[in-house]
C-alpha cells in the first residue's frame, strides 16, 4: 500500500511520501536508543512540563489537525475537533497522574520481615524505545493513548502509522518536538509494513504495541514472541448492545444510532450486534431504523455531516460483501443495504435483522455503518448470543433491573460493560479486551505500567 493522502470523500490522491530506507531507519532507531539513555532520568515534573506544552499546542492546532484527519481519512470534521480535544484531555490527565500512578510500592511489614529483609520497595522503571503500530481510524487518538503514558513513564516512542495518514503520523511527531521534547524521544517512521518486522527484531526495540487487525496482531505478537519482547495488542472488536424489558427504550435506540455510526462506523468500541429482548424487539427495531436512516450522510467537511465516506475503497467493498452475504442469506434489510450514487467511498447507515450464524457478518467485523438487529427470548439467550462471537472488546447492556446487570458483569465476555450508555474511552479507565480482540490494557494506570520493568528493590537486614 502506497503512502499517500487520499481523500476518501473523492478518492483523489493529494500527496504521496517516499517510504524510509534502511539507512534512515537505523538512524533513527540509533537515536531513539541514544535519547532513551538521557530522557528516562529526567524527573516526571519536567516530563509533565513538555507534556502540558504539548496539550497547549494540540488545542491551537485543533482545527487545522482536524481538517488534515477529516481529508486523510474521511472523519466527519466535528468529531475530529472532538478527538484532537480528547488527546490534550488525556496529555494532561497523565501529566497529572503519572508520578502518583508509577510511585514506589512498599509491601506489608509483616511481608518484609517474613522475607528477612529490612526494606523492600517495588519500582517502576521505563523499559526503552517502545514501537507503536497504529491505524488510520482515530490517527490522533489511538496514537496519543500510547504516547503520553509511555513518555511520562520514561520511554521514547516509534510511530509507524497507517500509510493512508502521513500527514496525521508527521504532524505529531512535529508536535512533540515543537513541545521540547528531543527528537528522540517520538520519531515517526514512514515505511510500510513489510519493514515493521525487521524493527521488532532490532535489539534496539524493547517492546511494541499495536491497535489494528487481527492478521496484524498476529504477525506483530508472533515476532514479539519469537524475540521475547513484550507487547500490548487492541484488536477487532464487534461488541454488544443488549435491550432489556426495562430499559428506557426511546434512550436506548437514540444512543444506538450513536454508537453504531460513531466514526462513520469505523470503531472497533463500536456497538455492532444488537440483542433485543422480544418484549421490546418491535418498539427498538422500528425507533432504531428509524434514527439509521434519518442521519445525514454527506461532506465530512460539512458541519451538518453525521456520516462521512469510509476510508478507503477496500474498505466499502468490505462491508458491501459483508451486507450481501447476509442478505443471500436471507437477512431482512430495515433501511439502507447499498451505496449511495455519486463519487466517494460512501455506504448508507444500515440495519439488517434475521441474522443467523451461517453469515459472516455474524462472525466478522463490519467496519462501517452497518447494524445487525436479533431477538433474544430471556437473558439467558442475550448472553449467549452476544458471547457467540470471537472477539471480546466491550459491551452494553440497558436494564434498570440490578440483578440482570450483576449477571451481565459476570456473564458477558469483553474488557468492558457499560450500564444505560455507550462505550467510550476515558484516560482514567482501562481499556482492552479478551478473546481475539487481543490483550494487555491502554490508558489508566494499567496502562502506563504495561511498558515498565516493574523491579523488586530488597535490602538486607
Amino acid at each position: 500500500m502506497p503512502i499517500a493522502t487520499v481523500n476518501p470523500a473523492n478518492g483523489e490522491t493529494l500527496k504521496t511520501y517516499e517510504a524510509m530506507g534502511e539507512e534512515e531507519i537505523g538512524r533513527r532507531l540509533q537515536l531513539a536508543e541514544a535519547t532513551f539513555r538521557t530522557y528516562r532520568t529526567t524527573t516526571f515534573d519536567e516530563r509533565a512540563r513538555l507534556m502540558r506544552k504539548a496539550a497547549d499546542l494540540l488545542e491551537e492546532d485543533q482545527r487545522d489537525i482536524a481538517r488534515v484527519l477529516t481529508t486523510e481519512m474521511g472523519k466527519p470534521i466535528q468529531q475530529a475537533r472532538a478527538e484532537a480535544a480528547k488527546c490534550a484531555k488525556a496529555m494532561r490527565w497523565y501529566a497529572d497522574h503519572a508520578e502518583e500512578l508509577l510511585a514506589d510500592e512498599e509491601p506489608s511489614d509483616t511481608d518484609v520481615k517474613d522475607s528477612g529483609a529490612s526494606r523492600v520497595r517495588v519500582r517502576y522503571r521505563p523499559l526503552g524505545p517502545v514501537l507503536a503500530v497504529m491505524p488510520w481510524n482515530f490517527p490522533l487518538w489511538q496514537v496519543v493513548r500510547f504516547a503520553a503514558p509511555a513518555l511520562m513513564a520514561g520511554n521514547v516512542g516509534l510511530l509507524k502509522h497507517a500509510s493512508n495518514v502521513p500527514q496525521t503520523a508527521l504532524y505529531l511527531e512535529d508536535l512533540f518536538h515543537r513541545a521540547g521534547f528531543t527528537e528522540g524521544c517520538f520519531q515517526t517512521l514512514l515505511i510500510g509494513s513489510a519493514a515493521v518486522d525487521d524493527i521488532l527484531r532490532d535489539e534496539r526495540v524493547k517492546a511494541a504495541t499495536l491497535t489494528g487487525s487481527e492478521p496484524a496482531g498476529r504477525a506483530v505478537a508472533s515476532t514479539a514472541g519469537e524475540m521475547v519482547k513484550k507487547t500490548v495488542l487492541e484488536l477487532g472488536g464487534s461488541d454488544p448492545f443488549v435491550v432489556m424489558p426495562s430499559a428506557d427504550i426511546d434512550r436506548a435506540a437514540q444512543v444506538a444510532v450513536t454508537a453504531r455510526v460513531q466514526n462513520t462506523g469505523q470503531s472497533c468500541i463500536a456497538a455492532k450486534r444488537f440483542i433485543v429482548h422480544t418484549d421490546v424487539y418491535d418498539a427498538f427495531a422500528e425507533r432504531f431504523a428509524e434514527g439509521m436512516k434519518a442521519l445525514k450522510v454527506g461532506d465530512p467537511m460539512a458541519e451538518e455531516t453525521e456520516v462521512g465516506p469510509l476510508s478507503s475503497e477496500q474498505g466499502l467493498r468490505d462491508v458491501e460483501e459483508l451486507v450481501d452475504d447476509a442478505v443471500r442469506g436471507g437477512a431482512e434489510v430495515l433501511c439502507g443495504g447499498e451505496r449511495p450514487d455519486g463519487p466517494g467511498w460512501y455506504y448508507a447507515p444500515t440495519v439488517l435483522a434475521g441474522i443467523t450464524r451461517e453469515m459472516r457478518i455474524h462472525r466478522e467485523e463490519a467496519f462501517g455503518p452497518v447494524a445487525t438487529l436479533y431477538r433474544a427470548a430471556d437473558l439467558d439467550e442475550a448472553v449467549l448470543i452476544a458471547n457467540d462471537s470471537p472477539f471480546g472488546l466491550s459491551s452494553n447492556v440497558w436494564t434498570r433491573d440490578e440483578a440482570e446487570v450483576d449477571r451481565f458483569v459476570r456473564d458477558l465476555e469483553a474488557g468492558g460493560v457499560y450500564v444505560n450508555g455507550m462505550t467510550a474511552s476515558h484516560p482514567a479507565f482501562p481499556f482492552g479486551g479478551v478473546k481475539r480482540s487481543g490483550y494487555g490494557r491502554e490508558l489508566s494506570g494499567h496502562g502506563i505500567r504495561e511498558f515498565c520493568n516493574i523491579t523488586t528493590v530488597w535490602h538486607g537486614a
